[in-house]
């Protein structure tokens, strides 16, 4: 049907101008932006390196690579350089899909990826018609008419979500930018207040539980009120509305270095993206103090912790979701200290699957057994996937200020099913945000748990039920055993120096991981501080900190660069 109505839609009237000129919106990455221009082409975690070929000639490794170019982010990279040679590169790459692809042929006709490709055709316009022949700019023209009228046709086939506000978003942009077009505007206000409600909670959260979703999202919401307020319309009240229910939610869920927690498949969130949208957004609202889309955050000095201390999504929309329950991050300046291992999706199937299971998450997790399960095949972008399924029923967390701090106390009940035990987590950060102490307890609660326990245990041959708490460190952080193996120090760029101990009937290693990063060709290589042992009784508790060293001073001056964009 999509194909059907692509070529149906280029016998439409063809748009022929602008109505006002288009304000660029979209943030590019000029490394990205750099890449491109020297042929090397990164998208989906596959790079293909071609510097003398058109982009649309370029060997498709998969769907995803694909999908990616034909959205045209890749746009937003070009502009950001801005020079002649990748001005030129946007130029002959776009007008090139208008001759193959403009009368509705290709892989690009799908609503979500024509919202996003007329959203950046738009805002991009003066750098692609700048010294264009008349004919290329009336084939340009003709193309986004095309792709609106597409849009005011398919975008309720777009999958609800992301993918619709996309598409939606899209249609408002090019129904208030094009002559001719602005009939489709209402349809989509109406279209697009609708899927806030259905949505966006009253809380401002997603029912995916994933932070980069939702920023994305909130994006797409701030990008269409620009537009309708520029073209002196007033967003819906459902729109706005939803616009200041996400405000303080991603606020609670930004790090102390400015990225987002990294849970449930989302990322960091492109660079700039976040604090761009928070100001842009106009909503002065602080950070949301209870649980915020299921996390709580904790944040003193210059210290930030996220934990995931909700159930996990329901099934039907926990295809990209993690079994994070209790997982913790923590940053300090802008620093990631200790990380989740992130989303493997673009390194592919048994990568995704990996980084899915509690063993990527810091957290506890019984041996061989994560605290929810996959199962039930369901569909992604058109590739297969699996529901979270077997997941904690309730998940508890309590809030106090005690001892000069703030203490967490959470469990979740994910292995009372399996092994009778109930996992609770105990976190206090102190007011000067240099000490977080911890305590993992695994108890059989009732008779029916203590039962449960039994019989694991006798199938366990007496050996008891084996368990590791993990903490996955970035792979900034320089970590080494101390203290003949009873301490772990842990030195950031920026010169702070924390200490790992622990204390309890376990064992402490330090292990290799990975740092999951789509922008990245391969995983990144890091470490993992891992306390192990074995549950023996009906409660097993580990007690753990981590505080910075004594000569670390509260205030640093981190002067450590980041380095730049590469595909190592």
């Amino acid at each position: 049907m999509n194909r059907f109505h692509a070529r149906a839609a280029t016998l439409s009237r063809p748009a022929t101008a602008f109505t006002s000129t288009p304000e660029p919106r979209t943030i590019g990455s000029f490394a990205r932006g750099r890449q491109l221009t020297g042929g090397n082409f990164l998208f989906a975690g596959f790079l293909v390196e071609a510097p003398e070929t058109m982009i649309w000639d370029l060997p498709m490794p998969d769907d995803g690579f694909e999908a990616e170019l034909h959205g045209f982010t890749w746009l937003d990279d070009l502009a950001a350089v801005g020079d002649m040679h990748a001005s030129a590169r946007a130029r002959e790459w776009t007008h090139e899909w208008v001759a193959r692809y403009g009368r509705g042929k290709g892989p690009g006709w799908t609503p979500d990826l024509t919202g996003r490709r007329l959203i950046r055709w738009i805002n991009h316009a003066i750098l692609l018609l700048n010294g264009q022949e008349r004919d290329a700019s009336e084939a340009y023209f003709r193309s986004l008419a095309t792709q609106t009228i597409f849009l005011s046709r398919r975008w309720k086939a777009a999958s609800p979500g992301l993918p619709r506000f996309e598409a939606l978003t899209g249609l408002i942009y090019a129904g208030l930018a094009l002559t001719g077009m602005d009939g489709h505007v209402e349809h989509a206000m109406r279209g697009l207040a609708r899927e806030c409600a259905n949505e966006i909670d009253a809380d401002g959260g997603l029912s995916t539980r994933n932070p980069e979703e939702l920023l994305e999202v909130f994006t797409l919401l701030n990008w269409a009120a620009a537009a309708l307020q520029d073209a002196g319309r007033s967003p819906g009240a459902a729109h706005l509305a939803s616009i200041a229910a996400i405000a303080p939610v991603l606020r609670a869920l930004r790090h102390s270095d400015g990225g987002l927690a990294r849970f449930h498949g989302g990322g960091r969130g492109l660079e700039g993206r976040l604090d761009r949208s928070l100001a842009t957004s106009g909503v002065r609202a602080g950070a949301q103090t209870g649980l915020a889309m299921g996390f709580a955050r904790v944040s003193h000095g210059r210290t930030s912790v996220i934990i995931d201390a909700a159930r996990p999504p329901r099934p039907d929309a926990s295809v990209n979701a993690h079994a994070s329950t209790l997982a913790i991050e923590v940053t300090s300046g802008r620093r990631p200290l200790i990380v989740n291992c992130g989303s493997g999706a673009t390194f592919g199937k048994s990568w995704r699957r990996a980084g899915r299971a509690t063993p990527s998450h810091s957290t506890l997790g019984l041996e061989g057994l994560s605290s929810s399960r996959l199962g039930q095949a369901g569909r992604v972008s058109g590739r297969a996937a699996e529901y979270l399924v077997d997941a904690p029923r309730e998940v508890l967390c309590q809030r106090d200020e005690v001892d000069g701090g703030t203490r967490l106390s959470l469990s979740h009940d994910g292995y009372v099913g399996s092994h009778g035990l109930l996992h609770q987590r105990t976190l206090h950060l102190g007011y000067d945000g240099r000490s977080l102490r911890g305590e993992d307890i695994l108890v059989a609660a009732d008779t029916a748990a203590k039962k449960r326990f039994d019989l694991a245990f006798d199938k366990s041959k007496l050996k008891g039920i084996g368990f590791a708490v993990r903490f996955h460190l970035h792979p900034d952080v320089d970590a080494t055993l101390d203290m003949n193996g009873t301490a772990v120090s842990m030195a950031l760029k920026s010169g702070e120096i924390w200490i790992f101990r622990f204390r309890g009937d376990a064992s402490m290693a330090l292990d290799s991981s990975v740092y999951l990063e789509k922008s990245r060709l391969s995983p990144r290589a890091t470490k993992q501080v891992v306390l192990t042992g074995r549950a023996m009784e009906y409660s097993t508790r580990v007690s753990w900190s981590l505080a910075k060293a004594q000569e670390t001073p509260s205030a640093v001056r981190d002067y450590a660069m980041d380095g730049l964009l590469t595909v190592n």
